[in-house]
């Protein structure tokens, strides 16, 4: 999973996050459907977290998905939650998502037996056939799933790791109203890393809000590298990011974006 040269991806802006959420939903419908129609099964992996709500709600409605033939992943997860703690992601997802849907299959991460064990397993789920679809968002601090700066590693070679928390990243939880307080929110968590997401061969980035506005315009205009993970999305070839006026970079209509 080696990275690629710098190719700038699709950006559509929106004036509202309705109507960034209904299109992303319309092109992520799109592109399962095309998959459908010549192959058996979808692989999709899903983003948790209220910027993505959404697109998700916009995604339930839309028709002449074969959800049965959907096998769906979530990208990460916190550590020493209780198993049904309403703030870990996979509950998120189930609740916001998995059960709205006749999902063929949704593989879960968990926590049992222990952490190491989990992203191993988690790694041969992931392992068992190609990535179709990858549904995201880039985080406050430019994190990528929780590949927080300044440690993410673009060329990562294990595809799940345990990671923990840096402090933007946590406090983005609590202002995101997941968690009620800063000391609340885990300081570890279970992801996918980046050249795992980047292995997928469609990448649907949705990043609505002004608290993401500087981190966009990192990902977009700074240099490609840890400092801002989501810089990455630069270079994958079929990346399409939706912004909303809020969070779309003043430059943003004045030129295009850079290239390493």
């Amino acid at each position: 999973m080696s990275m690629m040269a710098s190719v700038a991806p699709g950006i559509a802006t929106f004036e509202t996050r309705d109507a960034m959420g209904r299109a992303a939903a319309s092109d992520i419908a799109a592109a399962m459907r095309d998959r459908l129609a010549r192959q058996d099964i979808v692989r999709m992996v899903f983003a948790a977290a209220p910027s993505q709500a959404e697109m998700l709600d916009a995604l339930v409605t839309e028709r002449d998905i074969d959800w049965r033939r959907v096998t769906a992943f979530h990208m990460d997860e916190y550590l020493g939650l209780p198993a049904h703690a309403p703030e870990r992601f996979s509950t998120w997802l189930t609740r916001h998502f998995f059960s709205r849907v006749p999902m063929g299959n949704v593989h879960l991460i968990g926590q049992e037996p222990d952490p190491d064990q989990e992203a191993a397993r988690y790694t041969a789920l992931l392992a068992e056939a190609p990535i179709d679809i990858v549904c995201l968002g880039i985080g406050v601090n430019g994190h990528l799933a929780f590949n927080d700066p300044p440690v993410a590693d673009l060329h990562d070679t294990k595809q799940v790791k345990i990671v923990e928390l840096d402090a933007t990243c946590r406090q983005q939880q609590v202002d995101d109203k997941c968690f009620a307080i800063l000391g609340d929110v885990p300081t570890h968590a279970i992801t996918l890393t980046i050249p795992r997401l980047l292995d997928a061969s469609q990448l649907f980035c949705v990043v609505p809000g002004a608290s993401k506005q500087a981190a966009v315009e990192l990902s977009l205009y700074g240099p490609i590298g840890a400092a801002c993970p989501a810089s990455a999305l630069r270079t994958h070839p079929r990346c399409k990011l939706y912004l909303d006026r809020a969070s779309a970079p003043p430059q943003l209509s004045l030129q295009a974006p850079a290239r390493a």
